[in-house]
């Protein structure tokens, strides 16, 4: 039984078509089966048929018997629609599977029934499902199948639809061939089917190259065209009467016979083996196997080969054998007759083939063979050279072949020969060289340190092929190296070391070696290294070093060259001293290494070095410069000429060198001021070897300075400044010549200012400065500048006017120092006169200067400025007014009118007072009617003259200006004078009138009014002019005495009335010209005023018994002014502006600042203090609180102050004594007051600060100096006296080129201890040079009178006392003004440069 093909899964599409309760039958395609089939093969029965359907998992079998079955019709129920698409899934030998669709709504509940129809029998079968098995059919047959669906009711059927079909046949069976041919089969089968008659039959012929078919009609075939040899496949198939249906197919392999072999032959022959070839007539598709029969005389045995060819192997060497070959086809059936070939197997190589013996020109060669025909073997020798070949034969297994050319390749092969005498076996070769001649003339061509150059002949033919071997041999050593050629260079070598050389020719084959040549010799010592020289004036040390193994054994030659003279030195180590030589002379020493054997000289090493030249001598400078120098030496060496001379230029740690050809050298580029050490060295003709140094330390010339200018100048002093731009000025110092005709005088600083003191006002210098290197001896050239300094104010300058003149008489002392002349400058508020004077006597002389004529009686400016080369002394001032004369004659008459019987009233208006106050008016009565010309002389007539009739003209009436009240004048401004009243003024009678007579009047006015003993008037002596006469008046008639006498009560007592205003009021104007002082005046109550000369007495008086004098005047001037009114400082806004409680200002002398906000607002703790010459020529004050710093600098710029005297540290003794009201480096405001330091100079005992002083509001400033007293301790005293002395006469210089109204600002702490003292020393220097006398007392008094506490302790008064005994005792000794000579004090002030100054002549530079 045979099963059928399983069909694969029908496709996913099929699936959702059919029902889902339709399990899938069929596939879309031909090779879809249906599952569960099988085939009984010949028991198929037309009697029954079976359906097998399948859904889901459940299979349906029903058996239909159509004929007993009755149809019934259900009209109700509809016809189904015939099925569609009918077709076979599958056809097999007895079934067939039927698939169908239905397109009808109630497909789901119809069956169906299949016809099947066979010829005349029909047969029916059903299914719930469209597809259906039908099995049990006949194979072969044609077969009907007719579908019809059925509905629900079992019985109404559509239309069928019908397919027809033949089943497959069965397949053949006993299938074999008949025969099997070279190229063709014939084959045989049958068939047991019922419709078998009727079949036709397909053979398929398959082979590995090709598929060809064929057909028969009856059940063998003879299938021919067959390739011999080849397998092929049959396969018949049953073909049923359509002849298309084919049953499965029966299959047989088998192979055509082959052709018999042909051509054998033996490709190789070898030694066990041979291999054989052989061809076949006709091309098998399918291999062959092949039988090879092997047979020798003693054996037979069989091979295999499935190709034309084979290698037969196990033979016996040299050997006979037949080979008989037979061609197979694979199944091993079919064999045809065999091919024959008879050989001998080779004979064995030969075995251990060597060399008993290799010569020069022959060569002994044995051999061995194992083979066990062996004895019959005989053996050829085959000599080969290049292409030169021989042979020689031999019956053992040993042959000497001579001959043979000296060192010449040859291969010597053995073969062994079978005993056919043909058959050889594989030569057996070696192959060798002969043997070189030995080499001849062997010798070293070159001997060096560490390599040897060898040399040597060959005579062979075959030379050229030759390599040498060259055996190096020493005691500790050997080595081998070969060569190409007739010589080697052998290196590696130990320097200085014997060696053997052995030299072998070697052939081709780089093994065979000739006997060796050899010989012996020393290499040469390596050059000594490191050939050093020690230069030496006459002798040069030299050491080397050898790193040679074998230096031990060296022994060292030094030839010694210079020139053409040559000497050899030798030394058993490696250094030596060289002596004799010539000093900077160039010797060249080579020193050469010598081997053991002493000939073997290794290279020399060479050094050429020149002996040092001696030191140069004699090296001086020839001029030192700012930027060079010069310098000159001596060499005395006899090689000198080729000298040159390196000079080392070293400042600091910089070194650079020159150069020079000739025994001196400029050295240029060098620093100004700046320390060098010049060393020089003698340089041998090499450039190179120098002679030791000789040096010279200097320091160049600083450069001239710069910019040499005088940036502030005085009568007795320069301030000079400079500049310089060497890189060495931090160094430098300078100095200042200053000369002034043929004197010359020297000053020193060490910064680049200097403050020149001590000079001749008004006198040309010459100032040179010349900056100093740091050796303080060189000095760079001097820059020069000529510059006057300012001359001396006049002295005792003083203004008068010259009486009843307009011009003025000027007066003054010819100052000291040099002048040109003297501008006179006049001033009166709207225009300038200028006039100037040339000549002044000797210095104090007087000098008297009458100006041009002026205005009379008008104030004027005069100032007097000392001129010198353009230069201006501070001017000095007066104010001073022309002489009165007089007046201007007025215009109109007096206005008379009678007043009674015997008077009358002159109404007059004042003069004109332009020259001069009017002091008295005169009123004069003239009687005659006619000629009114009032003279001066009539001045002199009195009333009583009138009465007397001595003059017609008369004064009656005197009028003291100053005395007239105000009840003397008419509304309208004139003066009125009653005439007859009987009144008496000065020695003039106001007598009455004479009733009816007439008269006239006159008035005198006089700016200068004099009067003799007897009160009359000194006409040519006062200054006086005449009114024109009034009008005539008449007198009425007499009234009565009565009224007469009243009147001239009432005059009498306007005279004391007026005589008593005018002296209140001329005391009174008295007291207010005085403009210095905003105070009412203090008179000094107290004085013990005591001449210089007796001062000294006075002093030692005073000082007996620890002082005893002194303190007791110290005692009496505690009470002086401390009932003085202190009510400003005692307000409550104010006492937090005061540092101490007890220290107040009196409001008499108090400072009040202006533009106060409030009444308490111009309050400040400071009093105006009187000097010398002015009520206001200081303000003591109390050291600034935090709070009082802005009224402080308020003060200092609306006082106009230039100078500041500050006596007192700001802390001392941990206390605060002052706070710092000054700024250190930025700009500070203080309120509206903008305050810069411009500079600040500290020295030991003082310090020295300029400020500039602006006001914000209206951008006005001017320079205020401080001087800071900074050794004076709180309530003592300072150490010495000269000291304070100089600080005030350097304060005094500087303020007396302030303006004349800016008075000195002095404080400490408090401002009055040291404050006071300080005022009083100027005061009392002062006094002793202008009235030679002096009042400690009365200075100190008037000073607490101002301010209390003035000098505060008893030890300062006595320090007071000191000083004026000290500065007196200083002018006994000199004999001369005080001059303040402490030169150290004041020299310590010289390089101070002052700010800016406030813009005026006084000095500065605006």
């Amino acid at each position: 039984m045979r099963r059928l093909p399983l069909l694969p899964p029908c496709p996913l599409l099929l699936l959702l078509l059919l029902p889902a309760e339709v399990r899938c039958t069929t596939a879309c395609t031909d090779d879809c089966s249906l599952k569960n089939v099988t085939e009984e093969m010949g028991t198929s029965s037309n009697d029954e048929l079976s359906v097998n359907a399948t859904s889901g998992n459940r299979r349906l079998s029903e058996d239909v018997s159509l004929p007993g079955r009755a149809m019934s019709d259900q009209n109700s129920v509809a016809q189904p629609r015939a099925v569609l698409d009918l077709k076979t899934e599958y056809v097999g030998v007895t079934s067939v599977n039927l698939t169908w669709t239905v397109n009808d709504t109630a497909s789901d509940s119809y069956t169906y029934r299949i016809e099947v129809r066979n010829g005349s029998s029909i047969n029916n079968k059903t299914s719930d499902i469209t597809d259906a098995e039908i099995t049990g059919l006949i194979p072969g047959t044609l077969y009907t199948f007719t579908v019809f669906a059925v509905a629900a009711d079992g019985q109404t059927a559509g239309e069928g639809a019908s397919i027809s079909l033949y089943t497959k046949p069965s397949p053949v069976l006993d299938l074999k061939a008949e025969y099997v041919g070279v190229t063709s089969v014939n084959l045989t089968w049958t068939v047991n089917d019922t419709a078998s008659a009727s079949y036709t039959y397909r053979i398929e012929v398959t082979s590995d190259s090709s598929i060809d078919s064929l057909t028969s009609s009856v059940t063998m075939a003879e299938i021919t065209g067959l390739i011999p040899g080849t397998l092929y496949s049959f396969k018949v198939f049953a073909v049923a009467a359509d002849n298309r249906t084919e049953a499965d197919g029966a299959s047989i392999s088998l192979y055509t016979k082959p052709s018999p072999v042909l051509d054998l032959k033996a490709e190789y022959v070898g030694v066990t083996s041979v291999n054989l070839t052989w061809t076949v007539n006709g091309t098998a598709l399918t291999a062959y196997t092949y039988r090879i029969e092997v047979r020798n005389a003693t054996s037979i045995r069989n091979e295999t080969s499935n190709i034309n060819k084979i290698e037969i192997t196990g033979l016996i060497p040299g050997t006979s054998y037949n080979f008989k070959v037979f061609a197979t086809p694979v199944n091993n059936t079919t064999e045809e007759e065999g091919l024959s070939l008879n050989l001998y197997t080779k004979p064995s190589p030969v075995l251990r083939v060597v060399t008993e013996y290799v010569g020069v020109t022959s060569v002994n060669l044995t051999w061995m063979v194992d083979d066990t025909a062996s004895d019959s073997y005989t053996y050829r020798i085959e000599v080969r050279n290049g292409s030169s070949i021989n042979n020689k034969t031999s019956d053992i297994t040993d042959a000497e072949i001579t001959g043979l050319i000296p060192g010449t390749l040859y291969t010597f092969t053995v073969f062994a020969v079978a005993a056919d005498g043909q058959t050889a076996g594989e030569g057996a070769s070696i192959s060798l060289y002969t043997k070189p001649s030995p080499v001849l003339d062997l010798k070293a061509e070159y001997v060096g340190v560490t390599s040897v150059n060898l040399t040597w002949t060959v005579n062979d033919t075959a030379s050229a092929s030759y390599t040498y071997r060259i055996e190096v041999t020493s005691d500790s050593s050997i080595d081998s190296l070969t060569s190409n050629v007739t010589m080697a260079e052998i290196t590696g070598l130990i320097p200085g070391t014997l060696y053997n050389f052995t030299v072998f020719a070697v052939a081709a084959d780089n093994r065979t070696e000739a006997d060796g040549a050899f010989t012996s010799l020393y290499t040469k010592p390596t050059p000594v290294t490191d050939l050093k020289a020690e230069h030496g004036v006459t002798s040069v040390s030299l050491n080397w070093m050898v790193n040679d193994t074998a230096s031990d054994s060296y022994t060292y030659r030094i030839e010694v060259r210079n020139g053409h003279s040559v000497n050899n030195k030798t030394s058993n180590i490696p250094e030596t001293e060289i002596t004799g030589l010539n000093p900077g002379t160039l010797y060249t020493f080579t020193v050469f290494a010598v081997a053991a054997d002493g000939e073997t000289e290794g290279e020399g090493a060479s050094i050429s070095v020149y002996t040092k030249p001696r030191a140069v001598l004699h090296l001086k400078t020839e001029y030192v410069g700012v930027t060079s120098v010069n310098l000159t030496w001596t060499v005395n060496d006899t090689d000198s000429a080729s000298y040159t001379y390196r000079i080392e230029v070293r400042n600091g740690s910089s070194i650079n060198n020159k150069t020079s050809d000739i025994t001196d050298a400029e050295i240029t580029g060098l620093d100004p001021g700046t320390l060098y050490i010049f060393t020089v060295f003698a340089v041998a003709a090499d450039g190179q070897t120098a002679g030791e140094g000789a040096s010279i330390s200097l320091y160049t010339k600083p450069s001239m300075v710069l910019n040499l200018k005088a940036e502030y100048v005085t009568m007795t002093s320069v301030n000079l400044t400079w500049m310089v731009n060497d890189a060495e000025s931090a160094s430098y110092t300078y100095r200042i010549e200053v000369a002034h005709e043929s004197l010359i005088n020297e000053t020193m600083s060490n910064v680049t200012k200097s403050i020149v003191t001590y000079l001749i006002p008004g006198t040309s210098y010459n100032f040179t400065v010349f900056a100093i290197a740091a050796d303080n001896q060189t000095e760079g050239e001097g820059a020069s500048i000529s510059q006057n300094t300012v001359p001396s104010s006049v002295n005792a300058f003083q203004c008068e006017a010259v009486a009843n003149m307009s011009y003025l008489t000027l007066k003054w002392n010819c100052p000291y120092g040099g002048y040109s002349g003297f501008d006179i400058e006049i001033f009166n508020g709207t225009w300038t006169k200028k006039q100037q004077s040339q000549f002044c006597g000797r210095e104090g002389s007087e000098e008297i200067f009458k100006t041009e004529p002026l205005d009379y009686y008008k104030t004027y400016t005069v100032s007097v400025t000392t001129v010198s080369d353009g230069l201006t002394s501070l001017p000095v001032q007066k104010i001073c007014k022309t002489s009165i004369t007089d007046p201007p004659v007025p215009n109109k008459a007096p206005l008379v009118k009678a007043v009674s019987h015997n008077s009358l009233s002159v109404e007059f208006p004042d003069f004109e007072s332009v020259n001069g106050p009017l002091k008295a008016y005169a009123v004069m009565i003239v009687t005659e009617a006619e000629g009114c010309l009032p003279s001066k002389s009539d001045l002199d007539y009195t009333y009583n003259d009138f009465k007397q009739k001595m003059t017609a003209t008369y004064v009656t009436y005197v009028i003291d200006v100053e005395e007239i009240s105000s009840s003397s004048h008419s509304q309208n401004g004139h003066n009125i004078v009653d005439v007859g009243k009987g009144n008496t003024m000065y020695g003039y009678e106001n007598g009455p009138l004479i009733p009816l007579h007439s008269y006239r009047a006159s008035v005198a006015g006089f700016t200068n009014i004099n009067f003799t003993v007897a009160n009359k008037i000194m006409g040519e002596q006062s200054y006086v002019s005449f009114s024109p006469c009034s009008e005539v008046v008449s007198l009425p008639q007499d009234p009565g005495v009565i009224a007469g006498a009243v009147i001239g009560c009432l005059l009498a007592i306007l005279a004391v009335v007026a005589i008593g205003g005018y002296i209140f009021w001329r005391r009174r104007r008295k007291d207010k010209r005085n403009t210095e002082v905003s105070f009412s005046p203090i008179k000094i109550k107290k004085s013990k005023m005591i001449k210089v000369e007796n001062f000294e007495s006075y002093f030692k008086k005073q000082q007996a018994d620890s002082n005893c004098g002194f303190a007791e005047e110290y005692e009496e001037l505690k009470s002086a002014g401390v009932h003085q009114p202190k009510f400003a400082a005692e307000i409550a806004e104010n006492r937090g502006k005061n540092r101490y409680n007890n220290v107040l200002p009196y409001d008499i002398s108090r400072v009040k600042l202006s533009n106060p906000s409030c009444t308490t607002d111009d309050y400040i703790n400071a009093n105006y203090m009187p000097g010398y010459s002015s009520k206001k020529a200081f303000i003591a004050a109390q050291g600034p609180l935090p709070n009082t710093i802005e009224d402080f600098w308020r003060m200092i710029w609306e006082k106009n102050i230039y100078s500041i005297v500050m006596l007192t540290k700001c802390v001392e003794q941990a206390r605060t004594k002052c706070e710092q009201y000054w700024p250190d480096k930025q700009s500070k405001s203080y309120g509206d007051i903008i305050v810069t330091m411009v500079s600040e100079v500290v020295l030991p005992e003082w310090t020295i600060r300029d400020f500039n002083v602006e006001n914000a509001d209206t951008m006005e400033s001017h320079t205020v100096r401080q001087f800071h007293f900074t050794s004076w301790p709180d309530h003592g005293v300072p150490e010495t006296t000269d000291l304070l002395i100089n600080f005030r006469h350097l304060v005094h210089e500087y303020s007396s080129q302030n303006p004349i109204d800016s008075p000195i600002l002095v404080h400490c702490s408090a401002g009055v201890g040291r404050t006071g003292t300080f005022i009083a020393i100027d005061r009392l220097i002062q006094q002793i040079e202008m009235e030679n006398t002096v009042d400690v007392y009365g200075v100190v008094y008037d000073l607490r009178m101002h301010r209390p506490l003035m000098v505060q302790t008893e030890d300062q008064y006595v320090f007071l006392n000191q000083c004026v005994m000290d500065i007196i005792r200083s002018q006994k000794e000199k004999k001369t003004d005080l001059i303040y000579q402490n030169t150290t004090a004041m020299a310590i002030y010289e390089n101070f440069t002052p700010g800016p100054a406030f813009g005026k002549a006084n000095g500065y530079h605006a």
